[in-house]
C-alpha cells in the first residue's frame, strides 16, 4: 500500500538542524500521522508521497519549505506584570530560551520563546523555533494502512475534536491577559506551566 491521502502513515525519521540532530523517532516509536489532512509539513508530505512500506528518504527543506524565515515583527514585548501570579512574577519561567504557552485573543495557543528579560518587560519570540532552518530529513515508511472512519472524523488521537477547555484552565493552570500588540494571555500552569505544542493541550 503506498502512501497517499487519508492514509495512515508510520514513519521513522532524523532530522538534522545546523549540523546536529534537533529530533528522531525510531521504527519501534515512529511518527504516525493521516497523509493530506495538514499535519504536517506540506514539501514533508509530497517527499513521502507515493512511497512504500520499508522505502527510505533523505530530502531537504529551505527555510521557506520548513518553518518559514525568522520574522523580527514577531518579537515583542510584554509587561512583565503579565507574568505575575498571586500578587507575584513568576521569575522561574522567565529564562532566556525557555518555552511559555500564550492564547491570543481568538483562543488560539502559541507557544512564545524568552528571548530577553528587561527591568519591566519581556520579550517574547513568537517565531516557530525552527523559523529560519533549513532541514534535512531521513528515514523510513514503516506501514502505511486505511484510516477508519473514526480516525478521519476525530484524528488519531482525538486531535480534531474541539477543545471543550483550554489547558490553562486545568491542573491549577492560570491565565493572565495583559494589553499589547496581539491581546496575548500568558499560560502558567502551576509548577513549570508547560503545555505540549500544537494546540495547546496540557501535559498531565
Amino acid at each position: 500500500m503506498k502512501v497517499e491521502k487519508n492514509k495512515v502513515v508510520a514513519l521513522s525519521y532524523t532530522l538534522v538542524v545546523d549540523g546536529a540532530v534537533a529530533d528522531s523517532a525510531s521504527t519501534e516509536k515512529p511518527l504516525e500521522y493521516i497523509h493530506g489532512t495538514g499535519m504536517l509539513l506540506p514539501r514533508f508530505e509530497e517527499e513521502v508521497a507515493g512511497k512504500e512500506p520499508g522505502e527510505e528518504y533523505a530530502f531537504t527543506l529551505s527555510p521557506e519549505e520548513g518553518y518559514g524565515v525568522h520574522n523580527p515583527q514577531q518579537v515583542i514585548d510584554i509587561p512583565l506584570a503579565a507574568f505575575m501570579i498571586d500578587g507575584e512574577v513568576r521569575r522561574d519561567l522567565l529564562v532566556v530560551g525557555r518555552t511559555i504557552p500564550m492564547m491570543n485573543q481568538d483562543g488560539h495557543v502559541l507557544q512564545g520563546t524568552v528571548a530577553a528579560v528587561k527591568e519591566d518587560a519581556v520579550s517574547m519570540d513568537f517565531n516557530h523555533p525552527m523559523a529560519g532552518k533549513t532541514l534535512n530529513f531521513s528515514g523510513k515508511v514503516v506501514s502505511v494502512r486505511e484510516a477508519t472512519e473514526k480516525e478521519l472524523t476525530e484524528g488519531l488521537h482525538g486531535e480534531y475534536l474541539p477543545r471543550e477547555e483550554h489547558c490553562c484552565k486545568k491542573n491549577g493552570g492560570k491565565c493572565h491577559k495583559h494589553e499589547g500588540e496581539g491581546e496575548h494571555e500568558c499560560c502558567h500552569g502551576e509548577g513549570e506551566g508547560c503545555c505540549e505544542k500544537g494546540e495547546g493541550c496540557c501535559k498531565d
